[in-house]
């Protein structure tokens, strides 16, 4: 089941104790030790709120496990290309909560031709959000411009081809943006376990 990262962050906690109960049963009753998750909203609440409920877990998020991966030369990439100018946008959720910063750049920087690039000075610990934590993916903005389209702007000031990203919600927000910021034409956002996929054809 979810983990009830949404339901927290929007304030209904009963649901989110709830969910968070049933899963660390089921997860405890099936003896796993170790989760990989894709979602870093998932993994900060696996890590840092299931331990408070019984749920004690390694949580690997897909960046550090393709990182490691490649590292110990389990993924070939032999062969790998992608010409592609990119920007790896920082998820608040890995980046400034949890200090994931250099796995998700060591991956992109591990294709050839690959040519990376940073929003300055908005990335790695003053990176900007993409709009959508805090139950913000399912609402909108009452006041002034939607942050999704102020960081879109930033992205494209960057000439960058792509932003590369590491979370379900940031590549949604991505995509909306996209679709509404003047600019933005040819452009687009995908997840750095797509951009992997795509260089080694």
């Amino acid at each position: 089941m979810c983990t009830g990262d949404p339901a927290r962050r929007s304030g209904n906690e009963y649901i989110f104790q709830m969910l968070t109960m049933q899963n660390v049963e089921m997860l405890n009753s099936m003896g796993v030790r170790k989760i990989v998750t894709q979602c870093p909203h998932c993994f900060n609440t696996l890590t840092n709120e299931y331990p408070q409920l019984g749920g004690h877990y390694e949580v690997v998020h897909h960046s550090q496990l393709l990182e490691w991966l490649i590292d110990q030369g389990r993924l070939d990439m032999e062969g790998a290309r992608l010409e592609e100018r990119i920007v790896y946008h920082d998820s608040c959720y890995l980046g400034r909560h949890n200090g994931i910063y250099d796995e998700p750049r060591a991956v992109a920087k591990s294709v050839p031709g690959l040519n990376l690039i940073e929003i300055e000075p908005n990335c790695r610990e003053r990176g900007f959000c993409c709009g959508a934590g805090g139950g913000h993916l399912w609402t909108e903005e009452s006041r002034g411009r939607r942050i999704n389209h102020l960081r879109t702007e930033q992205f494209l000031e960057t000439g960058a081809d792509t932003v590369g990203v590491s979370c379900p919600y940031c590549l949604q927000m991505f995509d909306e943006g996209m679709g509404s910021v003047d600019g933005a034409e040819g452009k687009g956002a995908k997840d750095l376990l797509e951009i992997l996929d795509e260089s080694l054809g």
